[in-house]
């Protein structure tokens, strides 16, 4: 299981991760509040302004206080490495 950094120490599993977007759009904000409401809502900036928001294939919605550019690259560093140790095995 490969782990991805979003921020203070907290990480998650690359293989559940959807997708990972911006929190400033109407749609992207009503998913938050619904996972709010349905308590599967992980809030992971530390009380500091949510930058990414990362769907995960379990419902879970989790927001990050870094960009989701950088959690992209994080995401697609960790994709190249799967690559190459698939390549080497």
């Amino acid at each position: 299981m490969k782990l991805i950094n979003i921020g203070f120490g907290n990480v998650v599993s690359a293989e559940r991760v959807i997708a990972i977007v911006s929190p400033e759009s109407a749609p992207i904000k009503r998913i938050v509040q619904e996972a709010r409401d349905r308590g599967m809502l992980i809030d992971a900036t530390y009380g500091r302004r949510t930058r990414a928001v990362i769907i995960m294939d379990s419902d879970h919605v989790v927001l990050s206080a870094i960009l989701p550019e950088t959690v992209a690259h994080r995401l697609d560093i960790k994709e190249d490495e799967l690559e190459a140790n698939y390549e080497n095995n």
